[in-house]
């Protein structure tokens, strides 16, 4: 089991950057894979970057490739959702989420992740 908090979020107005947060709790942080998801109000919930466990295979939603970019420290038991170049569809309520198992594989889809953190609100403004 692994508990995962989410931070950083805000409001920021467009072309601004945030960073967000994601610390796990537990000593296995460093064999999940991990990935960053949003929602928005009456959309569903979509993928916005993956990692592999050693974060050397990533991958990005065709919408945030070039502004955001996702990283890990394992030592610190913690994931990083840099955006950057922030535009006002971007907003949404930001999950991170772990996998347990093909962690060598980077994947976006929502049912393949086995724990969620509570989420936390980004807000771009016009």
């Amino acid at each position: 089991q692994v508990q995962l908090v989410e931070s950083g979020g805000g409001v920021v107005q467009a072309g601004g950057s945030l960073r967000l947060s994601c610390v796990a709790s537990g000593r296995t942080f460093g064999t999940y894979a991990m990935g960053w998801f949003r929602q928005a109000p009456g959309k569903e919930r979509e993928a916005v970057a993956a990692s592999s466990w050693n974060g050397r295979t990533t991958v990005y939603a065709d919408s945030v490739k070039g502004r955001f970019i996702i990283s890990r420290d394992n030592a610190k038991n913690t994931a990083y959702l840099q955006m950057n170049s922030l535009k006002p569809e971007d907003t949404a309520v930001y999950y991170c989420a772990a996998r347990k198992f093909g962690v060598n594989v980077a994947t976006t889809q929502v049912g393949d992740y086995d724990y969620w953190g509570q989420g936390t609100q980004v807000t771009v403004s016009s």
